[in-house]
C-alpha cells in the first residue's frame, strides 16, 4: 500500500524560506514521478512542480525561480525548498505519485496517490 505523509509546513513571512518533506512507503518510490501541488481556498488543485525518477524535474512558471523540488530515492523522500515566499503562495501544500507522462505532468488526475496535505501560510 502506498503512503505519502507530508511535513514542514507553518507559518512564515514573506521572503522567508520553508522546506516541505514528503514521506513514501512503499516499493514504487524509486520508479514513480512525485509530484507537489496546492490548493488556496475557493481555488482549484494547481499543479507546483514535479520531479521523474530521473531526476529531471518540471516546474509551474509562477514558482520556477523560487522553489526546488529534490528526491532523495535512499530515503524514500521527496522536498520542495521554498524561497522568497510570497502571500499568493499560501495554500495547503500535497505530495503525489503516479507514472504520467512529462506531458501530463501537471495534471492531477495523473497522480494515483495523495498525501493529507501541509498548510503553509505567508504573512505579508
Amino acid at each position: 500500500q502506498v503512503q505519502l505523509v507530508e511535513s514542514g509546513g507553518g507559518l512564515v513571512q514573506a521572503g522567508g524560506s520553508l522546506r516541505l518533506s514528503c514521506a513514501a512507503s512503499g516499493r514504487f518510490f524509486s520508479t514513480y514521478a512525485m509530484g507537489w501541488f496546492r490548493q488556496a481556498p475557493g481555488k482549484e488543485r494547481e499543479f507546483v512542480a514535479a520531479v521523474l525518477s530521473s531526476g529531471i524535474a518540471y516546474y509551474a512558471d509562477s514558482v520556477k525561480s523560487r522553489l526546488t523540488i529534490s528526491r532523495d530515492n535512499a530515503k524514500n523522500t521527496v522536498y520542495l525548498h521554498m524561497n522568497s515566499l510570497k502571500p499568493e503562495d499560501t495554500a495547503v501544500y500535497y505530495c503525489a505519485t503516479g507514472t504520467p507522462s512529462a506531458r501530463q505532468m501537471a495534471r492531477p488526475a495523473e497522480y494515483a496517490y495523495w498525501g493529507q496535505g501541509t498548510q503553509v501560510t505567508v504573512s505579508s
